[in-house]
């Protein structure tokens, strides 16, 4: 046996590897290439437009719920207000029971706040009031707009995500229903021609 013939000689490796690849990206059909496309845009989406959609709309949120916190923080103020009567109940819910304090300007002022069951008139409660010296609720924090953003942020990321797999799902299913037509038609045609093989 010559060194030639060696399954040991030196010299440049075989291409059979390459060939075998060739002919595996030649048996691709142009679906498959398209799907292989549409995944890699899909996969840039995910990298790119799922952060920015959501740090854009959580910092969107963010930023209108801090106008609202700064807009309640200039309107509302507390005042030391005294119940009118006893607050009847045994249970722990809160209840609304009539309150009178004396605004900054003098004027004597009542309104409607929660208080515990079972408190007696006279007593002394914070309530929080407008401007105009409507009771109302408590003004929003900046936790309150730290947790809007990231609560809208993480709904952009996750509807990023469910559209970009839904795409996918739904071009699959589109492309596999093209596949399974041709498939058909092409069995169409060599099913006559393989059933006539084993009839002689």
């Amino acid at each position: 046996m010559s060194a030639r013939d060696s399954p040991y000689a030196s010299g440049p490796p075989s291409r059979r590897g390459a060939d075998a690849l060739a002919s595996a990206h030649s048996l691709r059909r142009p679906s498959d290439r398209f799907e292989c496309w549409f995944r890699r845009v899909l996969l840039l989406v995910l990298v790119v437009g799922l952060p920015v959609a959501a740090v854009s709309a959580g910092l969107a949120s963010y930023e209108a719920s801090m106008r609202t916190v700064r807009a309640q923080a200039a309107d509302r103020h507390q005042v030391t207000a005294r119940l009118t009567s006893t607050v009847k109940g045994g249970d722990w819910a809160k209840r609304s029971a009539r309150v009178r304090w004396t605004g900054a300007d003098g004027t004597v002022r009542t309104g409607a706040a929660l208080v515990k069951p079972g408190t007696s008139k006279g007593t002394a409660v914070r309530v929080w009031v407008t401007r105009e010296g409507t009771v109302t609720s408590a003004p929003a924090s900046s936790l309150n707009a730290t947790t809007s953003g990231w609560l809208m942020g993480g709904t952009a990321a996750f509807g990023v995500a469910a559209v970009s797999h839904a795409a996918r799902a739904g071009v699959r299913l589109l492309l596999d229903r093209r596949r399974y037509a041709q498939w058909d038609a092409e069995w169409d045609l060599v099913e006559p021609r393989w059933s006539a093989r084993f009839r002689h």
